[in-house]
């Protein structure tokens, strides 16, 4: 009698805690994550399991301008710099090192964010960066701390380290990378409650730790698209060299990032990046040679000669041919310039792991001299409506 009495007792006074916290708590999810909210209030909540996006628990750190400019000694060591964004290295109070994305207010506005953020926070992936918290000045900039690796990123491994940095990637740390990276892509556009589409895969937003294992970076742009190709505002997003080419028309989906990944899965073999002009190359000239300095073009070739291996990067160690020919069909499957050819990222899990036969696609087969970009967005454009 005794248990019961305190049994009902407790719960008599978590009743009336949760009645007083009430209007607090509906005003914050408002702010917050009002579609939890509008769920809730419909009656169309989802299971908890499926609902964990929005969940007030599962927020990220909110940190403070000061503790900001603390953390980075006042921004004292910038680590990074984009068009829109600055990282800086720092501490947190545990003594943990982080990385302090510094973005300039612009573009979506401020409860926007704070959506995003409270997707991006309950992404779950060992080969995804944790977000571990924000700051929100109002009508400011804002801030991101993630992690910091102290390895860097795979663009720095692959084109400012020169060879000495390049041989201490052999083959089966290229292919984990490559396989780390696909499967977080995977996670994000096939696993999550709201699909994420990343729109700028390059290997300057693969972080590697210090066993060379792939972390994806920035991907902070979330959107629930329809099946097939969808139109937004692709300005600010993506970068040229990697971007699909109906990216460049506004127009989107899941196999855009597959078209980024395939190039960087190509510069990856190659240790090189996907265009660079040759030294014979006239500097004054208007009209690059693309069938002599685009890598994806040479790797064409050299396959259809029999003669890839010539391509490969030559300070990888420990190369399986077999596996590296498999791996750039794969590349070049993704580079297709019909998005709706390019298989899923759940798909190239499979043929970089084997449960799925590779060759090459159809473009891949013939010979080419040149690229028409042209007929690249005519291609996207045609097949995507």
């Amino acid at each position: 009698m005794f248990g019961a009495n305190i049994v009902a007792l407790s719960s008599y006074c978590i009743w009336k805690l949760y009645l007083a916290a009430k209007p607090w708590l509906h005003q914050y999810l408002r702010v917050v994550a009002p579609r939890f909210l509008e769920e809730e209030e419909t009656g169309l909540l989802l299971p908890l399991r499926q609902a964990t996006t929005f969940r007030i628990q599962d927020l990220p750190r909110q940190f403070s301008p000061g503790e900001v400019r603390a953390m980075t000694q006042d921004f004292r060591t910038m680590v990074g710099q984009g068009g829109f964004a600055q990282v800086f290295r720092g501490l947190i109070d545990d003594g943990a090192a982080v990385a302090v994305k510094r973005i300039v207010s612009a573009g979506n506005g401020e409860d926007d964010f704070l959506r995003e953020i409270s997707i991006v926070a309950n992404v779950h992936h060992r080969s995804l960066v944790r977000l571990l918290g924000y700051c929100l000045q109002r009508g400011g900039d804002r801030y991101l701390v993630y992690p910091f690796f102290e390895s860097g990123s795979l663009d720095s491994w692959l084109f400012h380290g020169g060879e000495g940095r390049r041989r201490l990637q052999p083959w089966p740390a290229r292919r984990g990378i490559a396989v780390d990276v696909a499967k977080a892509l995977a996670y994000l556009h096939h696993e999550c409650h709201q699909q994420i589409l990343h729109l700028d895969i390059k290997p300057g937003n693969i972080l590697l730790d210090g066993d060379l294992r792939a972390h994806v970076s920035d991907f902070g742009i979330s959107m629930s698209i329809t099946r097939g190709l969808s139109n937004v505002d692709t300005r600010g997003r993506g970068t040229p060299g990697y971007m699909a080419p109906e990216m460049m028309v506004n127009a989107v989906s899941a196999r855009s990032d597959v078209f980024s990944y395939g190039m960087t899965l190509l510069e990856l073999v190659g240790g090189r990046r996907n265009f660079e002009p040759s030294s014979s190359t006239d500097a004054s000239s208007a009209t690059p040679d693309f069938a002599r300095d685009f890598f994806p073009l040479i790797v064409r070739e050299k396959m259809a000669r029999g003669e890839l291996m010539e391509a490969v990067d030559a300070t990888m160690a420990l190369v399986d041919q077999e596996e590296v020919e498999a791996v750039v069909k794969v590349a070049l499957s993704f580079i297709q310039s019909r998005w709706d050819m390019r298989p899923s990222m759940l798909t190239v899990v499979d043929m970089l792991e084997g449960r799925v036969a590779t060759d090459l696609p159809p473009e891949s087969r013939r010979r080419l001299s040149t690229v028409n970009f042209s007929d690249l967005l005519s291609s996207s454009l045609t097949h995507g409506r």
